[in-house]
């Protein structure tokens, strides 16, 4: 009898990689049904990730979201599953261990069945409080292993993080391909492996699209024994994102497995529902990059899902970065030779670092030191000599054992800075915490909500919480998406994020001098660390009198999610500047002074 391959869908992680946003609650509500009326899935990805930091970011409650959402899904018996990294939680940085303890709780209360977790370090210490917790609150604990390509990362060396993961408690194994640049033969082997020795475990692979490997790899994980594959449909399946359930459906078909039929009028009706929310709002953040596949991504190993914001970040420094070659006496530099000398920077940097897979945060980190190493050499400086403090938190071990050894330049840089390499367990440096977002809560007179879910989302995404309860979260995403139609229908907008027109922004009366009155401000488009041209170790910001053209780039700012440009929207002469390098700024501080 045909063994049978169950899909599932990666609903979630369709909109992660194409863009910015989620869709809202009742758009979600809206295409339920029509997603249980296919019949092909037994999942679907429902939440996790960023998918509650971006409902936030909106002005929406991501408890509703994800209640209304998985609620058409436990009725059809279609198993949801959610998506966190383990020590960082739903975040970018480590959480506290009472606040993950909550997380599972709270997700199983509101309907997801399935927590799939993963350390971006694959430090199995990372992934054992993931699994217990998980499995304490009555959740299936799906542990994922983060595939990359290195002398490192073989059948072997992901077999013993598996060891670990079933002597945890683990039920399933994800095979996490984040970049798509796992190489099919291996991950067959690893996949016939893992079912040889632990028949009982489920396997489900997760493979993105980018490089070009992902319907070969799809297939020989199947032939290898694979249980579960997640898909995506059109319109935002392939590039960047994931392979579409038609084509993954036929193919696996047409070689001997038993799998389940797509109800086409259904899938229609799906896809025309997703485009309408493409055309909603959500389409002005996809990037058109992220709908290509690039096998050039095969050399660097960077994840499709950044591809946006990677791109975004070096047309911010391309001036920058030919200024520089010109002072030196050396060729500028075109965009696309540029983006070669980052994905070559990058993949020359991968092993001095310990082969940290490339999925967040640590490929956000690993392109942040190699954009800035182009920018130092650039300026006839030595690579390595701007290195951002999350960075270094990583190659020092506080957020996990790396997987290879550092180069013995990086071990001497930090001895030089007097920094101290870290061996305990990353999440030792991060104390209980929900005492005192109890205490805020009950000082504001906000309901800790049903099943702690509102504490929960407070602990979780403090600043963008207060901002989601202010009103001010709704207000600046309503501005945002109202500046973004505005220059859709005007002229083209930027490839990166512009800051506001003066209009979108209340001036404060003590930003304003007399030297202020012709001026126009330069506003922050998001909020972040500010930066002055990539450069960490500087303090001082450009002079009074520099020139500016129009989408000139006017500073850096490392938000949660990437670097973002804050781009000049008219050509004139810097007044002054309003902050400092390395100073926290929120949305729509004003930065400088143009006229």
């Amino acid at each position: 009898m045909a063994r049978e391959i169950k899909f599932s869908l990666v609903y979630r992680d369709m909109w992660q990689s194409s863009g910015k946003y989620q869709p809202r609650m009742d758009q979600l509500v809206q295409v339920a049904p029509a997603i249980v009326e296919m019949g092909c899935f037994d999942r679907v990805e429902t939440n996790g990730g960023a998918f509650e930091q971006v409902n936030l970011m909106y002005g929406e409650n991501p408890n509703k979201s994800v209640r209304a959402w998985t609620k058409e899904f436990n009725k059809a018996g279609i198993q949801t599953h959610m998506l966190e990294r383990a020590l960082n939680g739903l975040r970018m940085y480590g959480v506290p261990k009472d606040v993950r303890q909550l997380m599972p709780k709270v997700k199983k209360a509101q309907g997801v069945d399935i927590m799939r977790s993963f350390c971006g370090l694959n430090d199995h210490r990372n992934l054992e409080l993931s699994i217990k917790y998980a499995k304490e609150a009555g959740m299936i604990s799906q542990a994922a292993l983060s595939i990359t390509y290195s002398p490192i990362h073989t059948v072997d060396y992901y077999m013993g993080i598996v060891d670990k993961m079933v002597e945890y408690g683990a039920d399933e194994i994800a095979l996490k391909d984040m970049a798509g640049i796992g190489r099919p033969t291996m991950l067959g082997k690893l996949v016939y492996e893992i079912k040889k020795k632990y028949p009982h475990i489920i396997v489900q692979y997760h493979g993105h699209s980018g490089p070009g490997f992902a319907m070969a790899s799809v297939l020989e994980v199947a032939r290898a024994g694979a249980d579960i594959i997640d898909t995506a449909m059109e319109p935002l399946a392939w590039g960047m994102v994931h392979p579409g359930i038609i084509a993954v459906q036929a193919m696996l078909k047409e070689d001997g497995f038993l799998v389940k039929d797509i109800n086409m009028k259904a899938y229609m009706e799906t896809r025309a529902l997703t485009q309408s929310f493409l055309d909603d709002f959500l389409g002005l953040y996809v990037n058109p990059a992220n709908r290509i596949c690039t096998s050039m991504l095969v050399g660097c190993g960077l994840p499709g899902g950044m591809m946006g914001s990677m791109m975004s970040d070096l047309k911010g420094v391309h001036h920058a970065i030919n200024l520089a070659l010109r002072k030196n006496g050396k060729p500028e530099v075109t965009f696309d030779e540029l983006t070669v000398q980052l994905f070559q920077e990058v993949a020359y940097i991968w092993p001095m670092l310990g082969y940290p897979p490339l999925v967040t945060p640590f490929s956000q980190y690993t392109k942040n030191i190699a954009l800035m190493n182009i920018m130092s050499l650039a300026q006839g400086k030595p690579r390595f000599c701007q290195i951002d403090k999350d960075s270094w938190n990583m190659i020092l071990g506080r957020a996990g054992k790396l997987p290879g050894p550092l180069a013995p330049e990086i071990i001497e840089l930090a001895k030089k800075n007097n920094l101290e390499f870290y061996t305990g367990n990353p999440q030792d440096a991060y104390p209980d915490a929900l005492p005192e977002y109890i205490k805020e809560m009950e000082e504001n007179g906000w309901d800790r909500g049903e099943d702690d879910e509102e504490l929960f989302e407070l602990a979780m995404h403090d600043r963008q919480y207060r901002d989601y309860k202010s009103g001010l979260a709704k207000e600046r995403f309503e501005k945002e998406v109202a500046q973004l139609r505005a220059e859709k229908n005007i002229a083209k907008a930027p490839a990166s994020s512009s800051a506001p027109s003066s209009s979108a922004v209340t001036l404060t009366p003590n930003y304003i001098t007399e030297k202020h009155a012709n001026a126009i401000p330069v506003v922050a488009s998001v909020s972040g660390q500010l930066l002055w041209e990539l450069d960490f170790n500087s303090s001082v910001p450009p002079a009074p009198g520099r020139e500016y053209k129009e989408g000139d780039t006017f500073c850096i700012i490392q938000a949660s999610y990437a670097l973002e440009n804050v781009l000049v929207n008219k050509s004139g002469r810097l007044i002054d500047t309003c902050v400092k390098q390395g100073q926290m700024v929120k949305k729509g501080d004003i930065l400088g002074w143009i006229e």
